[in-house]
């Protein structure tokens, strides 16, 4: 499942508006509201042509390799906002996400896909970005990973 989802993304990137302080309108509709934040500082800069239409491209492209996987989907991956820019990860059966520490590993796994891409490649950052940078270079300005049951954790990408 994941093997393909790397190159997929990576894909959209080379072919395809900030968070505000508001209340966080998308919580205890799509996951309950976060317990827990974290910053991230990416190494990445915002790629000139990321916006809404990007983020969402990416959205539908992971979500298109998701779904070909025949096994069944254990977590699915929207944006939300104005512009798209909160993207939005919820496990979909009660153990893929047990735990902040499975999700990061999901998190962890994604990342080693995405630097085997040949967008990370070009740009001689395989052994230093991570799936978090790859957020920010498709301009997410927030990650919010859920069990989609008990509890969510933020991560702000700066």
């Amino acid at each position: 499942m994941l093997r393909s989802v790397g190159a997929a993304l990576i894909l959209l990137c080379i072919h395809s508006g900030p968070a505000s302080g508001q209340e966080d309108r998308h919580a205890a509709y799509y996951y309950p509201a976060p317990r827990s934040t974290e910053v991230y500082t990416a190494r990445a800069r915002i790629m000139p042509d990321s916006d809404r239409d990007r983020r969402l491209g990416f959205v539908v492209a992971f979500t298109k390799q998701l779904a070909e996987d025949p096994s069944p989907l254990r977590f699915t991956l929207f944006a939300k906002g104005t512009d798209a820019e909160k993207l939005i990860i919820v496990a979909l059966d009660d153990d893929i996400f047990a735990t902040l520490f499975r999700a990061r590993a999901i998190l962890a796994t994604l990342t080693s896909q995405v630097r085997a891409s040949p967008l990370f490649a070009e740009l001689g950052v395989q052994n230093l970005f991570t799936f978090y940078d790859l957020a920010k270079l498709l301009g997410f300005r927030q990650i919010t990973i859920s069990d989609g049951r008990e509890w969510s954790h933020r991560v702000n990408l700066k």
